[in-house]
């Protein structure tokens, strides 16, 4: 499983689809914009100063700022959020191409993994372009060439290039997509008047008893809101299968795989830090400081609930209703273990 546990009370970590106020809603994206504003910039800036010394025949930079590209919605656990992007005019040429070189924003690409034993570990953190499935690749075989045996379920939002990927390396490999991410993402399709309504029905779909009633929860979403909100309710009955995988697993851990709301709480730590240095200075540095950060991190983490149950679930166990299914009795059914 590519997840790891946040050691505070999950039951507040992973309410999806900010379950808080309006306010504190909107203050998580104000954060969010900050940090995505903060990070562009700091990355346009090393970019720049990576070819301050090409030049033209006059003695022009080659490599300069440009202003900025209009605003553009940018999923992140807090919801969709408005950014301007820096814009980089490079008048440099691909010698290979013949074609201008062209500046493209990349983040850290970061796997963290829940281990055999129920315990959580750093598993892989590189640069690399968030959409690309070729980077994401790359990371996948470099971690297949090191030894991670195929994960059993994946957990990520649906808008990475990871999931192509991770079909291609680990194609055994099951989904499960984030419910706060997807939860953002039908709520900013939906006008705020609407908001209310829909987190309670979001909520009776991610907090059923079992999957049959999930589905049952997800149909009468439907119902209400579809035909005024179609594209809306399309972000959850069109991914139904891997919004809902979560559910073939033991009860005990599904609060840990709803969401990837752990993974951004790791990376509170990485924010700070870089808030009070106003950056990391250079790609480089930055993704040697979140790795230094996550590691020391790493020692305070906490297994996952019922972490014996792991080892069952990596040997092919069937869970049904969140119980283990024990081998088929004398009468020819199954036998649960409560």
């Amino acid at each position: 499983m590519l997840k790891v546990v946040h050691e505070e009370s999950e039951s507040n970590v992973h309410a999806p689809a900010g379950v808080g106020g309006s306010l504190l809603d909107e203050l998580v994206r104000d954060g969010a914009r900050a940090m995505l504003a903060a990070a562009l910039q700091a990355e346009v800036a090393a970019y720049i100063d990576a070819h301050a010394g090409e030049v033209d025949e006059a003695g022009h930079r080659l490599v300069v700022r440009n202003g900025y590209h209009q605003a553009r919605e940018v999923a992140t656990a807090a919801g969709s959020v408005p950014v301007h992007a820096p814009r980089v005019n490079d008048k440099r040429l691909d010698e290979a191409s013949g074609q201008r070189q062209r500046f493209a924003s990349a983040i850290l690409l970061v796997m963290i993994g829940v281990r055999a034993d129920g315990t959580k570990e750093l598993i892989a953190l590189a640069d690399g372009f968030r959409e690309s499935s070729e980077s994401w690749a790359d990371l996948l075989r470099s971690c297949k060439r090191r030894g991670m045996a195929a994960p059993v379920l994946a957990v990520g939002d649906g808008a990475l290039g990871f999931w192509k990927a991770i079909r291609e390396v680990f194609p055994q490999t099951r989904e499960q997509r984030c419910w706060f991410h997807v939860s953002g993402n039908v709520l900013a399709a939906l006008p705020k008047s609407a908001h209310p309504g829909a987190k309670a029905a979001l909520a009776e779909i991610w907090g059923a008893e079992d999957r049959e009633h999930a589905v049952k929860a997800a149909k009468a979403f439907e119902d209400l809101y579809g035909a005024k909100w179609p594209k809306a309710v399309a972000k959850i009955t069109e991914h139904l299968d891997v919004l809902l995988a979560f559910y073939d697993y033991p009860a005990e851990h599904w609060i840990h795989l709803r969401t990837t709301n752990p993974i951004e709480s790791t990376f509170a730590t990485v924010r700070l830090r870089q808030r009070v240095t106003k950056g990391p200075g250079s790609r480089a540095a930055g993704i040697a400081m979140a790795f230094k950060l996550i590691e020391s991190a790493q020692t305070r983490w906490r297994a996952v609930n019922a972490p014996h149950l792991v080892a069952l679930v990596r040997a092919g166990a069937r869970f049904e209703k969140g119980k283990l299914v024990e081998r088929p009795d004398e009468s020819g059914g199954d036998q649960q273990v409560a």
